[in-house]
C-alpha cells in the first residue's frame, strides 16, 4: 500500500468523492476487509457494499488482498491501494488553476494556484516514475516561524527572496546540455490553528 497516491482521472475522482465510497476507502486503508465485514462497519447490506467495492476496484482505488473461506462461501478480502488520496487538478482539466494567468506574490489565490500546479505536476511525475520503475528525485522543506510583527514578516520575505534569487542565479545553467530543469516553489502563509471538531478553523 502506498502512503499517498494522486487521482488524475475525473471518473475516479467522482467515485472517491461519494460519501459511502469514501468511508469504505477509509476502512480499507486501516486494513483488509470483506464486503460482509464492511457491511457491519458502515451499516449497509453486503450486496450494496459489493456494488461500491466494484466501482472502487474498477478505478484502481482498492485491490484484492486475499481470499478466505467462510462456510461454503469464498470471501474476497479487499484493501485500499493507498493510505490517503489527493485529487489532481487534472481531474478538472478544463478549469484547473493556471498560475501563469496572473502573478502576484502577495495573493493568497496565486499561492493556491501554485499549490494546485505542484500537486498536478508532482502527481504526474510520480505516475510516470512508477510506470518506468524509476526513482523520482525530489526535496521538500517544511517549517514554521513566528514573526513579532508585520514589519518583521516583510523583512523576512525580502531576505528570503534575495537569498533564493541569489541561489538560482548561482546554480542556473541554462546553456548546459543534458541538464534538467527544476521548478522551485517557496511559500509563506499563516499557520492554521487546529480547533475542536465542533469549532471552525481560524487563522492565527
Amino acid at each position: 500500500m502506498l502512503d499517498v497516491t494522486v487521482i488524475e482521472d475525473p471518473e475516479a475522482a467522482a467515485v472517491s468523492l461519494d460519501p459511502i465510497r469514501a468511508r469504505l476507502l477509509a476502512e480499507l486503508a486501516a486494513g483488509p476487509a470483506s464486503a460482509a465485514m464492511l457491511a457491519g462497519m458502515v451499516g449497509l447490506p453486503r450486496q450494496k457494499v459489493n456494488y461500491h467495492l466494484k466501482a472502487l476496484e474498477r478505478h484502481g482505488l482498492v485491490e484484492l488482498s486475499g481470499e478466505r473461506r467462510k462456510g461454503n462461501v469464498t470471501e474476497r478480502l479487499m484493501r485500499a491501494t493507498a493510505a490517503s488520496y489527493v485529487i489532481s487538478p487534472l481531474a478538472l482539466a478544463a478549469v484547473q488553476p493556471d498560475p501563469d494567468r496572473f502573478r502576484d506574490q502577495l495573493s493568497a489565490r496565486w499561492l493556491l494556484a501554485l499549490g494546485a500546479r505542484l500537486v498536478r505536476d508532482v502527481g504526474s511525475l510520480i505516475t510516470g516514475a512508477t510506470k518506468a520503475r524509476q526513482r523520482l528525485a525530489t526535496y521538500a522543506l517544511d517549517g514554521e516561524v513566528r514573526f513579532a510583527s508585520a514589519a518583521e514578516r516583510a523583512a523576512f520575505i525580502q531576505e528570503l527572496t534575495a537569498g533564493v534569487t541569489a541561489l538560482i542565479r548561482k546554480y542556473d545553467a541554462q546553456d548546459t546540455e543534458g541538464g534538467r530543469d527544476h521548478r522551485i516553489v517557496v511559500a509563506v502563509h499563516p499557520t492554521l490553528k487546529q480547533t475542536e471538531p465542533t469549532e471552525q478553523t481560524e487563522l492565527e
